[in-house]
This record gives structure tokens, sequence and C-alpha cells, in this order.
């Protein structure tokens, strides 16, 4: 379409998210996440995409490619079978189910704008293995719209929006209305007018007798993650126009049975890849190469939706009930009320709190130590190097840079570590990686030489030093804990869970004596925990409680086990919670006054996003609250974040928080928040 009609530059630029979803389906196929020969032959010279999107195309493809193939199986009883893909672009679906020898009986007609199709019938005709198995017919001229005519492939050019000349160009493509017909629109219809797709749906179910409909695209558009999507496909001038009125799995279900579908299915790609795809294959895929961003995974796949209809298929077209092995998590959560949060007023000269995968420590009373993390630093984002303190003054926080005296290259600019405050003069830093293909940064000291008074932030100076205990190589992980417990009135550190650059998962754990960091064996008995990492762990009553986490399958769990002392040493000892506490992971967590708070992270969940949860661990009563962040300007993201819990003020500040938004772009809280939990703590 020319830029000089209307909707002309929108349309260019919707074509141009088409262009770049080729790239990252060319560069997922490079890596081996899917087979595909076909795709480089269309795109062109292939670009390298990250893990995070290597992944999110790989379940895309894989939802697809699950449900056109049991359309083929169901309907290879039939003469003849049509699939007619909306919007295809570069789509290589064709060439693939051609080389399987899965079109027998089977013509594919695709749709998209005029100069798209153009495009792609072009390449075709130059390249000899595409043609080759096209069998040109030599009839594009046989209609104004048809720019490829093979014997069992149509290309059309046409606008999906103008939905009669779309009827018209079919009927002279050939295509019927009275064999089994697959619709297939990946992310495509919610970039339409909601009048438009909703007639091209309706269109659909009333001129086909049987006809089954595969639809792909975003939901959620509200909660922070949701936010930052929608605006990046608003600076793309091609917004998600869907979104306001089916924002969600329901709305959309509802959406195809209002207008004439009869069965429908529908679910989100994290129960479509648990559910759909064989635990060996998940295995292969989770193998493929170095990663480590699973919260932006989940919740990328928590924000897409696979949805299956038909109507006149006998026997019913199910793909997707047909495969569920493992209950929904959709469960209703029972919210107790919500908190609300507020940005703090921090007198800062540096940005140094926009970060993520950081720690923060209490060096001494309203006194905070951030280290570590990915985030910004002098105008751009980085693994963090530079060192900053919080503190508390007339009611007010300051933020400075901390001076690092005698910098020690084995910082590393580390992410995922723990520090531990052993004195108000002298912390350990354990594991953390650079890459999740290195995590060989094992433990440091952190001496602070100056600290700092309550007028001058600036006051606090650090210097890491290296030491090199027993103990070293069980530090070669991140993702873990590290806990103080007391046995037999001696302290020691316990170090728990976490991965490595080896193992995805840890469910190791280890006793270091305080002061001299050595490592001592001390008996355990009891239910051991699963193996797990991005848990919550927290002292208490001289022992430990570890709550949640991500599991070996890349699952979250619900499971609460407190670690407590013995005679002859430690015992493990499962808190029942009831209800059962929702799957979570990358959640901080806090005790006060025999309750434990888990605060953000990450669930399955798809109706809201974790707040706080607050568990009695005199009852096991779990009550969950939801944290009103209307106040803040900017999305509240609670995962890979840092939160301190100040007693006597029944305070909670979270700091930083955040992650890269799958194709969207990097996300950083950029202040600290505040939440009084008064009200929660003095609840029965």
């Amino acid at each position: 379409m020319g830029p000089a009609r209307p909707g002309g530059r929108r349309s260019a630029a919707v074509q141009g998210t088409g262009g770049s979803s080729a790239v990252s389906k060319c560069s997922a196929a490079e890596r081996g996440y899917v087979q595909d020969r076909f795709v480089r032959l269309l795109v062109g010279r292939p670009r390298r995409r990250t893990a995070l999107i290597h992944r999110g195309y790989y379940v895309r493809a894989r939802a697809v490619d699950h449900c056109v193939q049991d359309f083929l199986l169901k309907t290879q009883s039939h003469p003849r079978t049509q699939i007619l893909s909306l919007g295809a672009g570069f789509d290589s679906l064709y060439f693939r189910l051609k080389d399987m020898d899965l079109l027998r009986h089977t013509v594919i007609y695709e749709v998209d704008f005029p100069n798209v199709a153009c495009q792609k019938a072009t390449l075709i005709k130059r390249t000899e293995e595409l043609s080759a198995l096209v069998e040109d017919s030599g009839a594009e001229g046989s209609g104004v719209t048809t720019a490829f005519s093979g014997k069992d492939y149509r290309l059309l050019g046409v606008d999906l929006s103008e939905l009669p000349k779309l009827s018209i160009a079919l009927e002279e493509a050939g295509m019927d209305n009275e064999v089994p017909t697959l619709f297939i629109a990946e992310v495509v219809l919610t970039y339409m007018e909601n009048s438009r797709s909703d007639a091209l749906i309706q269109w659909a179910a009333e001129h086909f007798s049987h006809a089954c409909f595969l639809l792909y695209e975003q939901m959620h558009p509200e909660d922070p993650f949701g936010r930052v999507m929608q605006q990046h496909f608003r600076q793309l001038n091609s917004a998600l126009r869907s979104l306001s009125q089916y924002p969600d799995c329901e709305a959309q279900q509802k959406r195809f049975f209002e207008k004439g579908w009869t069965e429908c299915s529908v679910m989100d790609m994290n129960e479509f890849f648990t559910c759909c795809i064989p635990e060996d294959e998940q295995r292969r895929v989770q193998a493929l190469e170095p990663f480590d961003e699973y919260e932006e995974w989940h919740l990328k796949c928590s924000h897409y939706f696979v949805l299956t209809a038909s109507k006149g298929m006998e026997p019913s077209w199910t793909p997707l009930l047909s495969n569920v092995t493992v209950p929904h998590h959709h469960g209703p959560i029972r919210l107790a009320g919500s908190i609300s949060a507020l940005a703090c007023a921090v007198q800062s000269e540096v940005l140094g709190l926009r970060r993520y995968g950081h720690h923060s420590s209490v060096i001494k009373p309203n006194v905070i130590l951030t280290t570590g993390g990915f985030g910004e630093e002098n105008g751009h984002h980085c693994r963090m190097r530079n060192f900053h303190v919080l503190i508390k003054y007339a009611g007010s926080w300051k933020t400075k840079c901390v001076k690092k005296e005698n910098p020690d290259k084995r910082w590393d600019e580390r992410l995922y570590h723990t520090v531990s405050c052993l004195s108000d003069s002298l912390a350990l830093v354990v594991g953390g990686r650079t890459s999740p293909s290195n995590a060989a940064l094992g433990m440091l000291w952190l001496r602070f030489l100056k600290i700092c008074n309550d007028l001058d932030p600036a006051d606090v100076t650090v210097e890491p030093v290296s030491l090199q205990p027993a103990v070293e190589r069980a530090a070669l992980r991140w993702r873990h804990s590290t806990t103080e417990v007391i046995f037999k009135g001696e302290k020691y550190l316990f170090m728990y869970g976490g991965r490595s650059a080896t193992q995805p998962v840890l469910g190791d754990w280890y006793f270091l004596h305080i002061p001299e960091i050595s490592c001592t064996t001390i008996s355990v008995e009891g239910p051991v925990p699963e193996g797990r990492h991005s848990h919550s762990a927290c002292s208490w009553k001289g022992g430990v409680l570890i709550a949640g986490g991500l599991g070996a399958a890349e699952q979250p769990l619900n499971s609460v086990f407190l670690l407590r002392e013995t005679e002859h040493g430690f015992r493990w000892q499962i808190i029942e919670t009831h209800p059962p506490l929702i799957p979570r992971y990358s959640h901080t967590a806090h005790v006060h006054d025999e309750k434990l708070m888990l605060v953000g992270g990450v669930w399955f969940h798809s109706l809201c996003v974790p707040g706080i949860t607050v568990i009695d661990l005199m009852t096991g009563l779990c009550v969950d609250y939801t944290i009103n962040a209307e106040c803040l300007e900017w999305p509240l993201m609670l995962h890979n974040h840092s939160s301190v819990f100040l007693p006597d003020e029944k305070e909670l500040l979270l700091i930083g928080g955040g992650g890269n938004c799958f194709s969207f772009g990097t996300h950083l809280n950029p202040n600290p928040i505040s939440l009084n939990l008064s009200s929660v703590l003095s609840s029965p």
C-alpha cells in the first residue's frame, strides 16, 4: 500500500512487525529450536537474536504447527481440505508442509498486503528450491489480486480489513466454502479495528460449512508487562487494537462464541508449553543455549495465547483440550485487600538504583547497601559495577555511589549473588554470575572502612577483598540463598539451592561456620526439598524458612520448608498452607511476629500479578494482598527486585526490579517503593 493512502504509514508499520517476526523465526531455526530450512530462503541473511527471543518464537511456531498438523490429521479422510493463512507475510508454512508430504489433498491460500505478496512471489520465482516445490502453474495473471498461483498454493495481495474484496479474491482463486477449512491468524487481527476483525471472524463462521480457526495474539494489557508491551507497539505506530475489548482468554473465547463458532478452546503459552509439548522436547529446548531470563520468558508466555475454534466439524476439532495433562493455573485468588505503593522521594545524584538481579542489605539501622545487578549507569544499560547506599534521615532517603577502596577485579559486575552482613564492618558476597555461561565468581569479602553518619551518605567506603576458603567451589552458583542459622549457640551461613553453569537447578546445601567461613558437616534429617533456584530464604528461630522457587522443569513451586534445629543437627519440616500457596518464584521474603511475608515474584496465574502473601507460621493460613500502584506514573515490576523490611515502622522498602521485556525493551523501576504493612501485620 502506498503511503499516500489513508492509514498508509500504519500499514507500513504493521508490515514492519511481520518482517521483524520473520527474522526472529529464522534466527530460532538457525539455533535448532525449530526445523525449518525454508525460512532463511525467504528472509535472507540471518541476524542473531537472543535466547529469550528464540524461546518466544519457538513456542509460537510449536503452537501453530501442533494445531495445523492436528487439523490435517483429523481431516485426512476428506478428499479435499484448505488452509487460509491471514497476514502470512514471509512465513514458510506451505513449504514445510509440502516438504513433509502433508498436502496431498490440501490447498494453502496466503493473504497479505499487495506489496508483501508481490515481494514474496518474486522471491519464490527467483529461488529454485522454493519454486520447485510450488510447481508454478503460471496462473498469476488470472486474478487482479493473485500474486502467485501453484498446484496447491495461492498467494493473494489483499488488505484484510477490506472484507468484500477478500471474499471475492478468494472465490476467484478457487476457494471452496464447502470443504473443511482452517483459518490461521498469527498476531494479525489485533492490528485491525475491532469492528473489522470481528466481521472477519463472523464471516469465516457464516460462509464456510466446516471451519476451524487458529488465533495467536497478545493479552493482559493493563498489568506492568502488558503496559510495556502496549507502549512498544504504539511507538512502532502499530497499536494492539483488540486488547481494550478482548483483554484476556475468557473475552476472546466469548468473542468467538458470539460470532458463530460452536467450539472454542484457549490457553496461554505457559500452559501450552507445559501441557502440549512432551517433557523430553521441553528439556531439549531448555538445553539448547545458555539461558537465565526465566522471569521474562514466563511473563512473555503469560501475555500471549493460542485459541482454536470450530463449527460444523465432525468430530469436533479440539487440538488443545485433548492435550491438557495438568490442571489449569487459573483457580480463584481470594484477596484480603490491597496495599498502596508510594514512590520514595529520594535525594540522589545518581540513578544507581535502576537495576535488577542485585542485592540489598542493611549494614546498620536505616543504612542499606545495594550491590551488583544489571541496570542504568552513566546513561547506558550494563552490568553494574558501582555500589550504592540508601540512608534514611529526617524521614527521607538519600542515595549516592559508594567509594570503593582498591577496587578488586573479582567483583566482576555480578548478578544474582547474595550478601550477608556478619558485622557492621564486614559482609560476605557469595556467588553470582556475569553471563549464564560464566558463574565462576566465588566469594568475596566487603569491608566497610567508613560507615556513613546520619548527615552524609558519601562517608561510606567499601573495600572488596578476595578470599580462597576450601568451600570456594561450592559457591560457584547463582540464584541461591545464604541465610544465618544457629546450631548449639554457634552461627553459620546456610547456603542452599540456586543454579550453576552446568546444572540448571541445585538442591544441595552447605553450612559455613562464621567467622572463618569453613565448611562444617551437620546432620540434616526429614523430607528433603526438591532442588530450586530463585526462591526466598529467611532466618527464623535459629533455622531458615525456604519458600517457592523455580524447580527442575522450570515450573514454579509452592512448597514452604522450615529447617529447624534439633539436638543432633537440623530437620526439614514442611509448612502446610491453606489455601495452598500459589506457586511463585523471583520473590523476596521477610518474617515478622511469626508471619512470613512473600513479596512480588512471578507466577503462572493469569488474573493478577503477585503482590504480598502473608503466611501465619502457627496456623498455616495463607492470605494474599494486591499492591495498588495507581499513584505511580510507571509500571511497577516486582521481580528481580530486592526488599528491606524496617520492623519498627512496619515499612517495606522495594528497591529496583524489572527486566528485559521480550522484544519490547528493558524496564527498570525508577524509584524505591515504600509499602506500609501496619494493617496487614496487625490482622489476626
